[in-house]
């Protein structure tokens, strides 16, 4: 039975969008140019591309960067379709393996780094193109694609290939504006944001690169899978796969501690954005990465949790559920999701943390056999409880020992502090929120800690302590004893 239409007796109007506005709202998604790239190599993996070759070619403000690849190309029709904003309905049921979902990626992405966009293809031995001028459109007001040739020298690779889509990148005011071709800081900054791109690259497609599904050549260099789990290394702990309705697969893992990796590897583990940042849910959507260390505002990122890196695969058909945006950068668990993946990450924290109280009791044992300095001791007094700050604690009592006449003061100062702890207020929080309560030096850049731990190390080698005295000592010393990875490094 035909539906009616309930608005057919009414005054209607269309009202398209202006295609110089609409396409300037375009280049303000959001993306980096990272993921902007990322998207284009979607398109060709979803092409059924084997290879794929991302350019970046420098020329000052004339520079442009590339994308080929020798997937199953696209006939002049479907560039024209591919070019138009929206190709896609995001609702409408995906093959199984498609990588794409708003139909926006290859604009939007392209926008977002460029003001000119080419596609050219190869099908059926013809080759067609088309381009998107942002300057034209700006002139011209209307939705007018470009029938014009790309450079030749890059129509050139494309020709060889018997099938492949080629993507360039003109105009490229987000990367070179205001830089010179013969000034070599400027192409020293081009290069180092290829660098950025070509890294972001072998993360975010390491399952595909891993199990030779696809090769992608980065000025003409194969890309290596980074693998954030450490497979195949001694000392990783695996927690089976967990499946929700057949769907979500879960796995998480424990990474090895550093003194099981050698400086080499421990470097190529941390990733491009250091060991604290890379900890989290690694999510992914048919063995693409989208989401690279993050605890989805579950809980902080601590420097004692940095070994614990978690697995999510999901497949297309949860997109919506997950909240998966355009740049394909962020996804959200669904609430019904949450309290569960809440559990498994406090399960895969609790282990990784285990790793670091073994290393530090191991290292206790070997190192010491000195008594214990807290910073702060109770007291009772009159039958109740207080807290003092422990004057023979060594870096509290050199510090009091150092002020020759002020020593009353800073006592005096101590007491006050002392006298005025909110223990109640504490209390309270500690129970609501724990998870809310910081750490020791949570918020300090551990560069600041390593330091005071190595001048402590120096300092007790100089007063005739061996090696493992100095070390046994520090270790003795709170807050140093939670950081038994930062002095078993010492001298190395």
């Amino acid at each position: 039975m035909k539906q009616e239409n309930p608005y057919s007796s009414l005054r209607q109007l269309e009202v398209p969008p202006h295609a110089d506005a609409m396409i300037e709202t375009f280049r303000a998604i959001g993306y980096n140019i990272q993921t902007a790239v990322a998207d284009l190599i979607d398109n060709a993996i979803s092409a059924n591309a084997k290879n794929i070759w991302v350019s970046f070619d420098w020329e000052g403000q004339e520079s442009t960067i590339s994308i080929l690849d020798d997937g199953c190309g696209m006939t002049d029709g479907e560039i024209i379709e591919a070019m138009r904003p929206g190709s896609k309905n995001p609702n409408e049921q995906r093959d199984s393996k498609d990588l794409g979902r708003f139909g926006l990626g290859l604009k939007t992405a392209s926008f977002s780094q460029c003001r000119k966009l080419t596609t050219a293809s190869k099908k059926e031995n013809q080759v067609a193109y088309w381009t998107w001028d942002l300057d034209y459109i700006s002139q011209v007001k209307n939705w007018q694609l470009i029938n014009l040739e790309p450079i030749e020298n890059q129509l050139n690779k494309l020709s060889l290939l018997s099938s492949g889509t080629l993507i360039i990148w003109e105009k490229l005011d987000r990367v070179v504006k205001n830089t010179y071709e013969e000034n070599r800081k400027d192409s020293d900054s081009f290069y180092q944001v290829a660098e950025v791109v070509k890294k972001h690259l072998g993360m975010v497609f390491h399952r595909y690169l891993e199990t030779h599904k696809i090769k992608i050549f980065f000025n003409d260099r194969e890309i290596l899978p980074w693998d954030p789990f450490l497979k195949g290394f001694e000392g990783l702990q695996i927690i089976p796969d967990i499946i929700q309705n057949g769907l979500v697969s879960i796995k998480g893992y424990v990474l090895p501690h550093r003194s099981k990796l050698s400086e080499e590897d421990y470097k190529k583990a941390e990733g491009s954005n250091g060991w604290n940042a890379q900890q989290g849910f690694y999510i992914y959507r048919n063995e693409r990465l989208l989401v690279a260390g993050d605890w989805l505002g579950m809980f902080r990122k601590e420097d004692h949790y940095k070994l614990a890196r978690i697995m999510v695969d999901l497949p297309n058909t949860l997109d919506d559920a997950w909240q998966l945006d355009i740049k394909k950068s962020v996804a959200i668990p669904p609430n019904y999701l949450k309290e569960q993946l809440r559990s498994i990450a406090a399960n895969i924290r609790n282990k990784a943390v285990e790793v670091f109280r073994h290393k530090g009791k191991v290292l206790q044992r070997k190192y010491s056999n000195s008594q214990f300095y807290p910073i702060w001791q109770e007291k009772i007094r009159h039958g109740k409880r207080f807290y003092e700050i422990n004057r023979e604690h060594p870096i509290i009592k050199g510090i009091i020992e150092n002020l020759g006449n002020s020593q009353k003061n800073i006592n005096e100062l101590l007491r006050l502090v002392e006298e005025t702890i909110p223990i109640s207020l504490i209390t309270i929080r500690e129970s609501e929120n724990p998870e809310q309560q910081g750490k020791p030096f949570e918020a300090s850049n551990h560069d600041d800690i390593k330091k005071m731990i190595g001048d402590m190390y120096k300092a007790q080698l100089k007063n005739g302590k061996s090696e493992e005295q100095a070390k046994g000592y520090i270790l003795s010393i709170e807050p140093f004893n939670l950081y038994p990875q930062y002095v078993e490094t010492l001298n190395n």
